[in-house]
């Protein structure tokens, strides 16, 4: 099979990383891909947005397959483009219809369908211009802390926790008088508070059956202790150590079976991966937000603990038996830490020159997130540039390891968290 990944980052390089050595796939593109991606497959000059360029280029490399690594095509509707165009409905697209994609599309949409099939969820209310000063009101007299969501896609920062009225009202008038966050936050969601400890789970589902992926949990802040602004992600752990049986059983019972269930009762076209960001409240298993896609950068340890065939998985899919396939882990425990660029998630440089960058492992592997190559040298090219994933037989050991090779890679500015995982440590 050809396959073609759409996507540039670290889930990208793992995700290319994981189809490269399926059997069944004998030829991988990678678009637009990065430095580290060429190892794997061909990288493509072509943005994961550009449907028509998509198009020509599948219909003249007889692509087989298209997989997504971001929500940006799958929400802009990619899926039905593809199912909707004679010349392309023969190739399947790992990802949800456009209206399924909005579980991650839009807050308030994911809310309501939680409420329609009684998925456990904070209790929220959502405002726009239309009300936005009954919003006021609403959050003059809201309990502390105020979690505000930005209704669409704001790249993993339209999430605020605010723990005074006044700075809540502050950033809800940014946010709908002043387009903070662009259309996305034309609509804001005001959330309850949960307190807890959150994880990452992950099935694959061909919309009727689904499988479950390993557990996961990432470190959103930028700084140690949880401190300091969102990131798209700092580093993180597989398994989650709380994840027990009798917990996974809640969350399957409670929260993935009415979920798929519900899209199927819907009507709502979903094949792929469906991301549920969840907390433990006490032992409960709730909703915090829905992702039409694999999570970055959990998937650098998903992956590598995946044991399964992933083209093959993705073939269940297609046939629509994925309720024959048996999930296989790799027993040892994988930790992951992000490398960022100085001043991430806020203004930073690119061009950095890598160095000391370790060969690939059978038990430590370096994905790429934010990088290129210009004459031959590897350079910075994003926030996220590298992420480093160990696997081993205690979560202590993998995060040692971890934190040993993120402390030998070098380049100008670079910073990482030295604490993931602490927990659990």
């Amino acid at each position: 099979m050809k396959i073609l990944l759409l996507g540039s980052g670290g889930r990208e390089h793992a995700l290319a990383w994981k189809i490269s050595q399926s059997p069944l796939c004998s030829q991988l593109f990678i678009a637009p891909g990065n430095a580290g991606t060429a190892q794997y497959g061909s990288n493509v000059d072509m943005a994961v947005t550009a449907l028509e360029q998509i198009r020509a280029f599948c219909l003249e490399q007889q692509i087989d397959m298209v997989v997504p690594g971001s929500e940006d095509p799958l929400v802009k509707g990619i899926y039905d483009y593809f199912r909707n165009d004679a010349a392309l409905q023969h190739i399947p697209v790992m990802g949800p219809s456009q209206t399924g994609a909005q579980l991650e599309g839009s807050k308030a949409f994911a809310k309501q369908f939680m409420q329609r099939h009684n998925i456990p969820t904070a209790a929220y209310r959502e405002f726009s211009e239309a009300n936005y000063e009954e919003g006021v009101a609403y959050l003059q007299q809201h309990s502390l802390p105020i979690v505000l969501k930005a209704d669409g896609l704001a790249a993993g920062k339209g999430v605020v926790i605010l723990d005074s009225r006044d700075a809540a009202v502050a950033e809800f008038t940014q946010m709908i008088k002043a387009a903070k966050f662009g259309d996305a936050s034309k609509k804001v969601v005001v959330e309850e508070f949960l307190t807890g400890i959150e994880l990452s789970v992950f099935v694959i589902t061909d919309g009727h059956s689904y499988q479950l992926l390993p557990t996961a949990k990432d470190y959103k802040r930028i700084g140690e202790g949880d401190t300091g602004l969102n990131t798209g992600g700092m580093g993180a752990v597989s398994p989650v150590p709380f994840a027990d049986a009798a917990f996974m059983q809640k969350v399957e019972t409670q929260v993935i079976k009415p979920t798929v269930a519900g899209l199927a009762s819907e009507g709502i076209v979903y094949h792929g991966f469906i991301f549920f960001g969840l907390i433990n409240v006490n032992g409960d298993p709730f909703v915090i937000e829905y992702n039409c896609r694999m999570g970055d950068p959990e998937t650098e340890v998903v992956m590598p603990r995946l044991q399964n065939d992933l083209v093959a998985l993705f073939n269940a899919v297609k046939e629509g038996n994925l309720a024959a396939q048996t999930i296989q882990e790799d027993s040892r425990a994988a930790a992951t830490v992000m490398l960022v660029s100085k001043g991430y998630p806020e203004d930073y440089e690119k061009g950095k020159a890598i160095s000391q960058l370790p060969a690939q492992q059978p038990h430590q592997l370096v994905f790429q997130a934010g990088t290129r190559e210009r004459n031959g040298q590897l350079l910075t090219n994003g926030g996220r540039v590298l992420t480093i994933t160990t696997l081993a037989n205690s979560l202590q050991e993998a995060l040692a390891q971890s934190r040993e090779t993120a402390a030998a890679i070098q380049f100008e500015g670079k910073y990482y968290r030295k604490d993931i995982g602490f927990e659990f440590v």
